[in-house]
């Protein structure tokens, strides 16, 4: 019995769906389509496949489907690099569907001299998470840009790390943190998708996307559009609460070390309001950390 992969069948469906024939090269042809992009069989040509070979891929039967091939899909669905490396770890989960590759346990700890390493960047906000989204450690100013995720309610207690993705979508608050919440939740959401098919048999992993898809309507529905990809560089605008809006361009670090963990450093151009509102979001940090001893 050939193994079927659920997530296979719904992203090639969807991505075949944005594909229109101008966009592939190919004639529209008379008359009304009854699929908003690409037929299966218009994939499966320009693929180099059979139609039925393309259908059993597309049904989710990865088995035995070469490197070459899937090569070919990818081009054909003009699958971008996190896309095709998506579709390659579901064909690796396809092709050993009762062998359960040895998973990495979630990181809920940084190293000691990670953490230094990050007390070291003392003049940009840095947060360490792991690929759950779990915030392990941050250096102070990091933590102070970072205050209401610390104190969200989404946090199971005190010494649970807190989670960038409960916060985005369980929190009322995130709409007040981020001034642009849609496309936080975009990222949070193509972040697990891509670490779903990476680790697919990891528990910490299917309880959050378990709790997310019950408790929040919004994350089900761009769950199902299976968008992936991996959140490296850009910009982002945080509206703090003590020092206000904050315009920081954002860049992801991993270290070969500990490469289950990502640092997350947020960068202000230099003399610019936002540059001045991070030295006093650090006055803050210092005399909200004095208060607290």
């Amino acid at each position: 019995m050939t193994a079927k992969n659920e997530s296979a069948r719904e992203f090639l469906a969807t991505r075949r769906a944005k594909i229109t024939p101008e966009m592939a090269g190919l004639p529209r042809g008379a008359g009304p389509r009854r699929v908003p992009g690409l037929r299966r069989e218009e994939v499966a040509m320009l693929s180099g496949v059979s139609v039925d070979y393309y259908t059993r891929i597309e049904k989710g039967d990865l088995t035995g489907v070469s490197d070459e091939i899937l090569d070919a899909v990818a081009r054909a669905l003009q699958l971008n690099d996190d896309e095709t490396g998506y579709l390659y770890d579901l064909a690796r989960i396809a092709r050993r569907p009762t062998r359960a590759r040895r998973q990495a346990k979630p990181t809920t700890a940084v190293p000691q001299q990670v953490q230094l390493l990050i007390d070291s960047m003392s003049a940009t906000p840095v947060v360490a998470h792991n690929r759950w989204l779990d915030v392990l450690a941050a250096n102070a100013l990091g933590r102070a840009l970072f205050d209401l995720v610390y104190d969200s309610p989404t946090r199971r207690s005190h010494t649970a790390p807190p989670n960038l993705a409960l916060f985005v979508f369980l929190d009322p608050a995130a709409e007040d943190f981020y001034a642009d919440l849609d496309a936080a939740a975009t990222v949070c959401v193509r972040t697990l998708r891509a670490q779903a098919a990476e680790t697919p048999h990891d528990k910490r992993l299917t309880q959050l996307i378990g709790e997310l898809s019950t408790r929040s309507e919004d994350f089900r529905a761009r769950w199902a559009a299976h968008n992936v990809g991996k959140h490296r560089t850009g910009h982002k605008t945080i509206r703090h609460r003590e020092v206000g809006e904050l315009h920081l361009g954002f860049e992801e670090l991993t270290l070969d070390s500990t490469p289950s963990i990502v640092l997350s450093t947020y960068i202000a151009e230099p003399a610019s309001p936002t540059a001045e509102r991070l030295q006093l979001l650090a006055a803050w940090a210092a005399t909200s950390a004095v208060a607290e001893h």
